[in-house]
């Protein structure tokens, strides 16, 4: 596994394991990808550069899972701008607000994930939205959280996507040995990551993401409609989000002031 560097606030550096969404590393050359399902993702908005194949789709961002329907089906897409490293979201939004969405976690899970997914649930019911959460042991979830022990190279979990139809997108898997962590706030952390995505956020550096993983600048792909700046936040660089799309290994990124702009601009 290659390490690699971002710069933090206030010019202090720090050398980062783990994305928010996956670890770095070097890995193997995947299937090609046809030409059609490249146009389809652009399409979408969404860039290439880092697009794999996996079962039922494709992934993009290192952790969203664009489905085969979806491709095939040709949804808008906006931004919301939270001051030059930018909260994205697309328009697929969850409706019915106000609303309560169930959560449940694997059995398979230890007790760190059980407090985790607890504390990941506190941040965003704290924000006071029109959008709640609930966790429950029993019957289907609006977002059942997953255990996997292999989603590839390096990942720590997979987002279901992003709403359809007014509805979240249906969970996301984790991959605790690859996570290797019993830190509660971490791995809420990942788990808030992840649960923003399935309600429509994109990552906070989406033009940049060598902001927070390091390396080259990439962008991971254009809106088509353009960006919307939310008035009364800064235009400095948000290096705190929880939705950026790297995070060092046993950081913790609960809501900062930005992030709770953009969750109340939406819900």
């Amino acid at each position: 596994m290659s390490k690699f560097l971002t710069l933090l606030a206030l010019g202090t550096s720090a050398a980062l394991t783990f994305t928010g969404c996956q670890k770095k590393e070097e890995t193997a050359a995947a299937p090609a990808i046809s030409q059609d399902v490249i146009g389809q993702v652009k399409a979408l908005g969404f860039g290439t550069s880092d697009l794999r194949a996996v079962e039922g789709g494709y992934v993009v961002e290192g952790d969203m899972l664009l489905s085969n329907e979806l491709l095939n089906s040709a949804p808008g897409y906006s931004t919301l701008r939270v001051g030059s490293e930018e909260q994205y979201r697309t328009t697929n939004l969850v409706t019915g607000l106000p609303r309560v969405l169930t959560v449940s976690l694997s059995s398979q899970f230890g007790s760190a994930y059980v407090s985790a997914i607890d504390e990941a649930i506190r941040r965003y019911n704290a924000a006071g939205l029109q959008l709640t959460f609930r966790r429950i042991t029993s019957g289907t979830a609006d977002l059942p959280v997953k255990y996997s022990s292999n989603l590839g190279s390096g990942v720590l979990g997979q987002s279901g996507g992003f709403p359809s139809g007014g509805n979240p997108a249906p969970g996301f898997t984790l991959v605790p040995n690859v996570i290797n962590s019993t830190n509660v706030n971490y791995i809420a952390t990942i788990m808030a990551h992840e649960m923003g995505h399935c309600i429509g956020f994109r990552h906070t550096d989406y033009f940049n993401r060598a902001y927070s993983c390091g390396g080259s600048t990439s962008n991971e792909g254009a809106s088509t409609v353009g960006a919307v700046l939310i008035p009364g936040t800064p235009s400095a660089a948000d290096p705190n989000s929880w939705m950026l799309a790297c995070v060092g290994n046993g950081v913790n990124r609960p809501f900062n002031t930005n992030d709770v702009t953009a969750l109340n601009y939406l819900y």
